[in-house]
């Protein structure tokens, strides 16, 4: 579900490379040529209630589907996994599971009620330098407490705000939409979250301070070019990845190509990342987007103090 969406391909070649195969997909817009590349013979609808029509008559014939993998917008994903539980598949979804905690508590049900399983797609757990870095701490003294700053800057045009993706109610803003799957890392390495307070959060950056149980965290996220440090800009680069430990740069850049294949061989094998692991980076993208921001007090992100422009079509 959402075949022509930008993190649909990385499903396909996940589907493609597990030795799996698609056998329908759905979306509003009809532009999924690259399932050509991988399963020209996939059924395709644009309308939902074809779709599902499709699906029960598989059902019914004894040929249902194993898995419904969901990549639609991120307000949508809580009705979609219902919705493949009900026709008796497991959920694999994309990140985030949902927007709210609460929405877990009644999909564990829905899961319970099933039996299937519900699935989200945690891919950073699975990336070298990651598992290196939290064998690190793990092994490291228990009562060291790192300082870190994280910075993840990229750049979108101004189509970014017409589409669902620009609107906090259907996406969960910048935190939710960009950062998940980075406080979800840092909550799988360091603990569970001490404190947490937001500096600055607009309708293209947010940057905070998150104190976990074995590190201080400055974040700073951000979709404006703007906010690039100069030397990027100078490179005609427009994407900025920055992971510095106690003054050290964690290298994460690469790596990233195969990620969703491991994370759907680890699912088929049972051995994904479900409702459970989910739920805390969800709790913390929630508080964040929820919180009032401080402003430029205590210890906030160097790139915070940058200047915030305007919303380009005058929108608050």
């Amino acid at each position: 579900m959402g075949a022509a969406g930008y993190i649909a391909p990385r499903h396909l070649k996940a589907i493609k490379e597990t030795g799996n195969n698609l056998v329908a997909a759905v979306d509003p817009f009809d532009s999924v040529g690259i399932m050509d590349s991988y399963y020209p013979d996939c059924s395709f609808f644009k309308e939902f209630e074809l779709f599902d029509r499709h699906l029960s008559k598989l059902k019914s014939s004894g040929a249902g589907i194993d898995y419904l993998s969901v990549c639609s917008p991120d307000y949508m994903h809580d009705a979609h996994i219902r919705y493949g539980l009900k026709l008796g598949a497991n959920v694999i979804t994309e990140k985030p599971l949902v927007l709210n905690p609460w929405n877990l508590d009644a999909l564990e049900k829905a899961e319970s009620d099933s039996g299937k399983r519900v699935f989200t797609i945690l891919q950073m757990r699975y990336h070298q330098s990651i598992i290196d870095l939290k064998k690190l701490v793990d092994e490291g003294p228990a009562d060291k407490v790192y300082n870190m700053d994280l910075t993840y800057i990229t750049s979108r045009g101004n189509w970014f705000y017409t589409s669902w993706k620009g609107d906090i109610n259907r996406s969960g803003g910048i935190a939710t939409n960009i950062g998940i799957h980075f406080y979800d890392m840092l909550n799988w390495i360091f603990g569970d979250v001490k404190k947490s307070v937001v500096h600055i959060k607009s309708h293209d950056r947010v940057a905070g301070y998150i104190e976990f149980e074995k590190a201080r965290v400055r974040y700073f996220l951000s979709i404006n070019a703007d906010t690039l440090p100069q030397e990027i800009l100078d490179k005609g680069q427009r994407i900025y990845r920055s992971f510095n430990l106690d003054g050290n740069e964690i290298e994460f850049t690469d790596g990233f190509a195969d990620l969703h294949t491991e994370s759907y061989k680890n699912i088929i094998e049972n051995n994904g990342f479900g409702i459970k692991e989910a739920r805390k980076s969800i709790q913390i993208v929630y508080d964040i987007r929820n919180s009032i921001p401080v402003g430029l007090t205590g210890d906030y992100h160097p790139f915070a103090a940058k200047s915030i422009a305007p919303h380009p079509f005058g929108w608050q």
